[in-house]
């Protein structure tokens, strides 16, 4: 339970949709919900598998916005701090307790970099992409006005299409600028393949991870021939971390999916063609609906619909059941097919969604059970925070 968090000051219903001790059975709906047992096995296998590979784990705060999730995964798997894609999200786990901060995003608006140039004032190693040499001057600047030392990836596109620089002539350019400038470090190489981490095919995402790898690979062998050397190669998510591990360039992986497994990471293979959430990930987080209608003989309706999920990667599915399936939705509303009348009001369900990150990011709380019972209520401490 976060320590700020007074449950007795709070009333179920009102403030929050449980308290710890409850039934589960009691939790008010639509809720996010954490299978403790399933979340703390998935931390723990990433945290053994990177341990194992040599290499350090700085877990994905976007994908979950939440400080006690983060420790957890300190606690349990070994991470070594968290990227984050903004500066008030960095801002919310710096004055939370993480250590070491990643903002794995361009930061060019001038007050939001001077926002971020404060950051090592809360105790945390501050760490942010570039990949414009004429965003050096102002990190500097920022840097030097507040008395803090900000680190530096150079960003290299290395198939997203987003941003970073495509070759390695960019890459040097940018270092050697970073290391000539004051209050700057340059400590590595931002290189995350985002655009092929959702194709099912484990073969298709092993290829555009080769063409990346290499790609990456020249640019540290670039730096190495001007005298400048990573100390961190980061990147790899939960569709190919086994690929940046097994390269002998990366160094630091970035996965955030795996924790909660989702929907639409569920799907994808594994090299021997099974989908990853049968067997390499469990689903851990789960959006609790409530049948709150049963008008029509096929159909229950139930409260989460578009307003509690984002389904910009599909659908979510009915876990645990093959009987009845969720078939649409509107903003209060969603749609469950039942054929046979297995359900009835008040029947509680639970919901795996398509996309787990801006689902999480419109609830205010997370309700963590185990054996039946609310164990924590953790909340969602970086919700909305997106500038």
């Amino acid at each position: 339970m976060n320590a700020q968090t007074n449950f007795d000051q709070l009333e179920v219903g009102y403030d929050v949709p449980a308290v710890p001790g409850m039934d589960e059975a009691d939790i008010q709906t639509p809720a996010l919900v954490l299978d403790l047992d399933a979340l703390e096995r998935n931390i723990k296998k990433m945290g053994d598998y990177a341990k194992a590979h040599g290499m350090r784990h700085r877990v994905h705060g976007k994908m979950h916005k939440s400080v006690d999730v983060a420790k957890l995964q300190e606690k349990l798997g070994g991470a070594v701090g968290v990227c984050c894609q903004k500066v008030s999200e960095a801002e919310v786990f710096a004055r939370g307790g993480i250590k070491d901060i990643l903002v794995s995003n361009q930061v060019r608006d001038p007050l939001k970099i001077d926002r971020l140039a404060r950051l090592p004032k809360l105790g945390a190693r501050t760490i942010v992409c570039v990949d414009d040499i004429d965003n050096v001057a102002d990190l500097s600047a920022a840097a030097q006005k507040h008395g803090t030392e900000l680190e530096v990836f150079v960003e290299i596109d290395c198939g997203a299409g987003r941003c970073g620089v495509t070759t390695t002539e960019a890459v040097v350019e940018i270092a050697k600028a970073v290391n000539a400038a004051e209050n700057l470090k340059f400590t590595g190489i931002q290189a995350y393949q985002g655009a092929m981490q959702h194709m099912d095919s484990y073969e298709d995402r092993k290829a555009k991870l080769d063409i990346a790898i290499a790609q990456v690979a020249d640019a540290v062998e670039g730096l190495k021939k001007e005298g400048i050397e990573c100390e961190l190669v980061s990147g790899g998510g939960t569709g190919s971390y086994y690929f940046e591990s097994n390269s002998g360039v990366y160094n630091e992986l970035q996965c955030g999916s795996y924790a909660f497994m989702d929907a639409d990471y569920g799907r994808i293979l594994d090299k021997d063609g099974n989908r990853i959430d049968q067997g390499e990930w469990e689903n851990a987080f789960f959006l609790l609906t409530q049948v709150m209608s049963h008008a029509k003989a096929d159909k229950a309706i139930v409260d989460a619909g578009l307003k509690a999920q984002s389904v910009d990667s599909g659908l979510p599915f009915i876990f645990g059941r093959d009987d009845v399936e969720y078939i649409k939705c509107s903003d209060e509303h969603g749609v469950v097919s039942d054929p046979t009348g297995a359900l009835k009001v008040g029947d509680k369900l639970r919901l795996v969604p398509g996309h787990c990150d801006p689902t999480a990011n419109v609830h205010d709380w997370y309700v963590g059970v185990r054996g039946g019972k609310v164990e924590c209520v953790w909340p969602v401490s970086a919700r909305g925070k997106a500038y």
